[in-house]
């Protein structure tokens, strides 16, 4: 059994239940045990661009709560892993802990931040989850999004390649859907701009969306909460906008590899999913 500390950060327990509910139920299937991080807050990402300081403080917090459990943390958030993976690189600067430390918080055992995602490829690895696999997939088509900070910035993880990514691909092929190779993968969804300037965001979120209606898949696969806030959440602002229908479904990647571990619509919570993936299910000979 390997033990992580699960951050959930703030979007996860509010707009995104099903991926925690999938999440913990891969987990639990490929004996990850996920321990709470009592006291836990923000990572302090939405504070960053106005106040550097104080979201570096909100994170190294985060990782003195996990280093007094002893240990590595999990992220369902490509944000979270940012912001905590750099505090973390922060705490080795003498200058900053001992400002760190006048806060009254201690950091006595160093410790690592993964995205989950990450810890199924390098902790897992393909070899295992494939021979979890009991349910392929093989009529499915999809793209992966891998969103801005999975690979980026690539000082803070050294973990694939942030120009020509593979490890989302080689993780959703397991399952026995087909990843489909598309332009501007590497494009962000938009989230990073909705506060100040929504239209431009919207139209960053139709541009994949575009992508992914014309390549004629089967959903898109996120693994980022406000990934699925721009393409899910947002879908319907940009049909209106550009008079265009997507119905595409967004999945995020543990409620696609629970389904290829046979596991019913509502281990995943499918029934949170706001583009209902019905034709999706047919496909591979499940009913809503």
């Amino acid at each position: 059994m390997k033990k992580y500390a699960l951050f959930l950060g703030c979007t996860v327990p509010v707009r995104a239940q099903h991926y925690e509910m999938s999440a913990r139920a891969v987990a639990k299937e490929l004996a990850i045990e996920f321990v709470e991080m009592a006291g836990a807050s923000c990572c302090g990402f939405p504070l960053k661009a106005v106040d550097a300081e104080t979201s570096l403080l909100i994170a190294a917090r985060n990782i003195a709560i996990a280093s007094k459990q002893n240990l590595d943390v999990i992220s369902l958030c490509n944000s979270c892993t940012a912001m905590l993976s750099d505090a973390q690189l922060q705490l080795k600067n003498n200058e900053f802990y001992r400002e760190f430390k006048k806060l009254g918080f201690s950091y006595p055992n160093e410790i690592t931040v993964k995205h989950f995602v990450r810890v199924l490829y390098e902790d897992i690895g393909i070899d295992k989850l494939k021979s979890a696999v009991k349910k392929r997939l093989d009529t499915l088509h999809v793209i992966a999004h891998y969103g801005c900070h999975y690979m980026r910035p690539s000082y803070l993880y050294g973990f694939d390649d942030p120009e020509i990514p593979h490890t989302f691909d080689e993780l959703v092929n397991v399952t026995g859907a087909q990843s489909v190779e598309y332009m501007d993968k590497k494009m962000c969804c938009g989230g990073s701009v909705l506060g100040i300037d929504e239209a431009l965001a919207v139209t960053m979120a139709n541009h994949k969306l575009s992508i992914a209606k014309n390549n004629g898949v089967d959903a898109l696969i996120s693994i980022c909460p406000f990934c699925t806030v721009m393409y899910e959440d947002n879908q319907r602002k940009a049909e209106e906008k550009f008079e265009i229908q997507y119905n595409i479904p967004v999945l995020y990647y543990p409620q696609l590899l629970g389904l290829s571990f046979g596991f019913d619509m509502n281990a995943v919570g499918l029934r949170f999913n706001r583009v209902r993936p019905n034709a999706l299910l047919e496909k591979i000979g499940l009913s809503d």
